[in-house]
């Protein structure tokens, strides 16, 4: 069931930064560096803080989130295993951040 959360949750904030940003792919949003990013970092905290036990996953799912977004928006392309690359690029601080903040919770919680 956690996983479900953090996937559910995943999807529809990268759904929603596309929309409000009106792009096809999150990457491509004007704000993306200074506005969303961080904010799927910020989401990656919260949910390893908030689900511990999945604490490294988390951000790795938050981010590799994007790929079925863009693929349901923009459908399949020959940049898509460019896509992964980044993502995975992408997930690396997200993974330390939901990490720490699942260590924190883990703590916070005794």
């Amino acid at each position: 069931m956690p996983l479900m959360v953090i996937c559910a949750a995943s999807l529809a904030f990268w759904a929603v930064a596309s929309l409000f940003a009106g792009v096809e792919e999150p990457w491509d949003a004007p704000g993306f560096w200074t506005v969303i990013y961080p904010a799927g970092l910020g989401l990656s905290a919260a949910l390893g803080f908030m689900l511990a036990r999945y604490q490294w996953t988390a951000g790795a799912i938050v981010m590799f989130a994007q790929i079925p977004v863009v693929m349901a928006s923009s459908g399949v392309s020959s940049l898509l295993g460019a896509g992964v690359v980044y993502a995975g690029i992408l997930s690396i601080p997200a993974i330390a951040l939901s990490w720490f903040a699942g260590r924190m919770g883990q703590r916070y919680r005794r």
